[in-house]
């Protein structure tokens, strides 16, 4: 077994190398009381931090509390905290409550320790990958704990909700007990300079019993401090704004948890039921089989080959404009557009930057290109200092050119911000691009695959669609109020196939080929109106 002593040996002097966010005073005591627990019940409080907990719960009158903290600096501080880790401790019973605030590390960045810890550990090892967070095992070996009908009451970000790699312990809490509420925070700032979308939630172990239909949800959009008034109104489900009161059904196992009423969740089943695969190639997937074909949801990775833009390692350095450059220059800019520079549909200016030939010597580039090694100069020992993702490169090269075979093919393409923010707006920003034109990293870019019928500009015209946007929204990669656009969850978009046998969809098709184009060009509305037309009668049931 790792010992605490291995564990605490070299993290004791990392920059919270622990994963600790401490929870706020006013925090612990809504959630003691979200717990409902006896004065009697047996407590646990697996990562007890600066006491905080321990505090609320000796104020209440709990006696039979029993805590551990991993970190000796912080146990020593409470006689009576066992000072280890609860991911290796051993317990003699289990617990009627078990509560608190477990800290969340990233895979990559959890010291050695932990992770020889972890790989040691059955249920980690059972549910868990590379990807899961050191939060996991907290979710996993809490709810093992808890006695049938005990209840788990954490703070924790909300993340985990719907990542694919934590569908294992979802299913994992499914299987064993139920939510019976959940408060979502969003991005209200809870922690010190933490901003992530955080969720308190109370869960119950039932294993034989019946258990509940539907969740609480409360939904708190405001990023005002919560105090312990505020709380307690939101507890007393009283009318505020920015705040939404939801029941929504309990949660199925191999399925993301959305916390959006059953309406829309509906919506969203219907709007995924009409990506699936058309008649012509559903029949010839039929051909390979005597069995019933379920229908495939298709994606938008079945039609587009996506890639993550250009890294130059110091983006502001290669910005030059071509006017200072000779001829022979000028046919080495890349012309950049950035994330700042996108709308719907279309981009508003481009960037030139410098992109030289591999294999270049110092007197080639000081000979061949005289304006841009000047221009370069200035910024040589910066440019020197660059990550360079392993590569040994001379200073006026790009540090990681990836994907430039797909950006260099000469077709169109669609690029997306990489992140966009959505506090105060309800849509994406896909823009449809030339042949000739480059994402650099703020962008990530889209082309249709060679055996994709469909054109560019419906492929746009849908991603800006409004389905897609409502879609993205609670099944994306969404951390507080921005929603990630890497490969996987572009890739992951349903699309609406066009049945090439239909000559009414066909017409749908070519309809909204043409009023992109006359969008792209005109900027009139009417045209976007026109787009929303055609899209309806295609997800007409």
């Amino acid at each position: 077994m790792t010992t605490l002593k291995q564990i605490t040996r070299s993290i004791a002097s990392s920059k919270n190398a622990y994963g600790q966010y401490f929870t706020p005073e006013t925090i612990a005591e809504f959630m003691l009381t979200l717990s409902a627990a006896d004065t009697s019940s047996r407590v646990l409080e697996p990562c007890s931090g600066e006491g905080i907990f321990l505090r609320v719960l000796r104020k209440r009158g709990f006696t039979n509390v029993t805590a551990c903290e991993i970190d000796p600096k912080l146990a020593s501080t409470t006689d009576f905290v066992r000072c280890e880790s609860f991911v290796s401790a051993i317990f003699d019973h289990t617990f009627d409550v078990i509560i608190g605030n477990p800290p969340y590390i990233r895979w990559a960045n959890l010291e050695e320790e932990l992770k020889s810890e972890l790989a040691n550990n059955e249920l980690w090892q059972k549910y868990c990958n590379g990807l899961c967070d050191y939060l996991s095992i907290f979710l996993l070996k809490s709810v093992e704990l808890l006695a049938e009908g005990g209840s788990l009451v954490f703070i924790c970000p909300e993340y985990w909700f719907s990542t694919t790699h934590a569908a294992p312990i979802r299913d994992f809490m499914i299987t064993h007990g139920y939510f019976e509420q959940i408060y979502s925070f969003n991005e209200t700032p809870i922690f010190s300079n933490v901003t992530i979308s955080t969720v308190i939630f109370r869960y119950r172990k039932c294993c034989f019993g019946v258990k509940a239909d539907t969740i609480s949800v409360t939904k708190y959009n405001s990023r005002q401090k919560l105090t312990a008034e505020r709380l307690e109104s939101l507890r007393l489900h009283e009318k505020l704004s920015d705040v939404e009161y939801l029941i929504i059904p309990q949660f199925k196992a191999h399925q993301r948890w959305v916390l959006v009423e059953e309406t829309l969740q509906k919506a969203f089943r219907q709007f995924e039921s009409m990506c699936v695969l058309q008649h012509d190639a559903a029949e010839t997937m039929q051909l390979f089989t005597t069995e019933a074909v379920e229908p495939k949801r298709v994606t938008i990775g079945d039609v587009c080959d996506i890639g993550n833009g250009l890294v130059s390692g110091l983006d502001k350095v290669f910005q030059v404009e071509n006017t200072q450059l000779q001829e022979k220059e000028r046919a080495h800019l890349l012309n950049v557009i950035k994330a700042k520079d996108l709308q719907p549909f279309f981009f508003e200016k481009t960037t030139s930057y410098i992109f030289l030939p591999e294999g270049l010597n110092d007197t080639e580039f000081q000979e061949c290109f005289p304006n841009m090694y000047a221009h370069l100069q200035p910024y040589k020992s910066t440019l020197d200092a660059r990550y360079r993702y392993n590569r040994d490169i001379p200073y006026w090269e790009w540090v990681f050119p990836r994907n430039l075979a797909l950006f260099r093919r000469t077709e169109p393409r669609i690029f997306v911000p990489c992140k966009e923010r959505i506090s105060h707006k309800k849509y994406f920003r896909f823009a449809l691009v030339e042949a000739g034109f480059y994402p650099t990293q703020d962008v990530t870019a889209l082309l249709r695959k060679s055996t994709t019928q469909e054109s560019i500009e419906y492929i746009t015209a849908f991603l800006n669609n409004w389905r897609v946007f409502e879609w993205l929204r609670y099944h994306g990669i969404v951390k507080g109020n921005i929603v990630e656009f890497s490969e996987k969850p572009l890739a992951s978009i349903p699309f609406r196939m066009i049945d090439w046998q239909n000559t009414t969809e066909i017409q749908v098709h070519d309809d909204i080929t043409t009023f992109c184009k006359e969008y792209i060009q005109t900027k009139q509305t009417s045209a976007l109106q026109a787009i929303e037309e055609r899209f309806d009668q295609l997800f007409m049931e």
